[in-house]
C-alpha cells in the first residue's frame, strides 16, 4: 500500500524522475573528457596553491546529496584551503531542501536556499509552501531556490506550464518573505524574461549558470539581477560567455560551481566541488584583465550583498 501511495504522490513521483535525470547527468560527465586529458597535471589543485589574499564564495552548490556522502567534511576543508570562505548550497526538492537546512545549521561557512527545481515541479500544497517558509527562519538559510524553468529536459507543454506555475508561486513566496531567489534557466529564456518583467519585477536575486546572450544579460542587469558564472567559462566551446564576463559590470558578477556538476577544466568529466570555484574565478579574472585577488574580493562583496551573508 505504501508503494502504491508513493507512486500516486506528486512529490514522490517528481523525486523518482529526478533520480533518473541525475543518472543521465552522471553519465554525461564523461562527455568532453578527451578535452581535459592533456591538461591534467598542468597545475596543482586549488587547495595546494595557497590562498593568501583570496576570499571567494561559491554562490551555487549542491553539497547535500550522495555525491559528497563519503568526504563532505574533507571537501569543505579543501574549499577553505583554496580560499573559499562560504558555500551557498541549494535544495532542488523538499527532501534536498531539508538536507541543505541541516547542513547550514551545523556549518558556519555553509548557507542554504530552499525550493523546488523546475525539473522536479509538482503541484505544491499549502503545507509544503508553509514548510519552505518555516525553513527560511532557520540558521544560515538565505534564499528561495533553486527555482525557475528548464525546457531542455521537459518537452511536454502541460508540464512546462506546471513549471511556470511553480516558478510564479515560489517567486511570490520569496516576495512575501523579502528574500532573494536563485533562478535556473535552461532553454526557456523567453518565458523567463516575460515572468521576470511582469510578476517578478519586485523580486531580486541571481540568474544562476547564465546561458543567455549579452542582450539578455543587459536586460537582466536593468532589472537589477545578479548573474552567476560557472565552470563552462573554462571550456573550449564557451562561445559567448567570455564576452559576457568581460562586459559585465563588476558589481553584478558572481562565481559558482553548481557542484557536483559542471566541473571546470582540467577536471571536466569528474565530480565538481566548491574548491574549484577558484578555477572559474581565475579564468574570469584573466578575461577581465584583473588580479584573482581583486575579482575574488568583488564577487564576494556581491555575494554578501545579494544573499546577506
Amino acid at each position: 500500500m505504501k508503494e502504491e501511495n508513493a507512486a500516486l504522490d506528486p512529490g514522490a513521483r517528481a523525486a523518482a524522475e529526478q533520480k533518473a535525470r541525475k543518472a543521465a547527468r552522471d553519465a554525461s560527465r564523461k562527455t568532453g573528457a578527451e578535452e581535459t586529458t592533456a591538461e591534467k597535471g598542468a597545475i596543482a589543485p586549488p587547495w595546494e596553491r595557497g590562498a593568501e589574499g583570496i576570499e571567494l564564495v561559491d554562490t551555487h552548490a549542491h553539497i547535500d546529496g550522495e555525491d559528497f556522502d563519503g568526504d563532505r567534511e574533507e571537501m569543505l576543508d579543501r574549499a577553505k584551503a583554496a580560499g573559499v570562505v562560504a558555500v551557498v548550497t541549494f535544495g532542488d526538492t523538499m527532501e534536498s531542501s531539508a538536507r541543505c537546512v541541516a547542513l547550514a545549521s551545523s556549518h558556519e561557512a555553509v548557507f542554504a536556499g530552499v525550493g523546488v527545481h523546475p525539473e522536479n515541479a509538482f503541484p505544491l500544497s499549502q503545507a509544503e509552501e508553509d514548510r519552505l517558509a518555516a525553513w527560511t527562519k532557520e540558521k544560515n538559510v538565505v534564499a528561495i531556490g533553486e527555482i525557475g524553468l528548464d525546457y531542455y529536459w521537459e518537452k511536454d507543454e502541460e508540464k512546462r506550464a506546471l513549471q511556470r506555475k511553480m516558478f510564479s508561486r515560489q517567486l511570490a513566496l520569496a516576495r512575501d518573505l523579502d528574500l532573494p531567489v536563485c533562478i535556473h534557466d535552461r532553454e526557456a529564456h523567453g518565458d523567463l524574461m516575460t515572468i521576470l518583467k511582469t510578476e517578478g519585477r519586485k523580486n531580486r536575486g541571481v540568474i544562476h549558470c547564465f546561458s543567455g546572450s549579452w542582450e539578455m544579460a543587459k536586460e537582466l542587469l536593468k532589472l537589477g539581477w545578479y548573474i552567476g558564472i560557472d565552470g563552462p567559462l573554462t571550456y573550449k566551446n564557451a562561445a559567448k560567455l567570455p564576452e559576457i564576463v568581460e562586459k559585465m559590470p563588476a558589481d553584478r558578477l558572481l562565481v559558482e560551481t553548481d557542484c557536483p556538476y559542471l566541473s571546470p577544466l582540467p577536471y571536466r568529466g569528474k565530480r565538481n566541488e566548491p574548491a574549484y570555484v577558484r578555477i572559474t574565478a581565475e579564468r574570469a579574472a584573466q578575461i577581465r584583465g584583473e588580479s584573482i585577488e581583486a575579482l575574488a574580493a568583488q564577487t564576494t562583496k556581491n555575494a554578501r550583498m545579494v544573499y546577506g551573508l
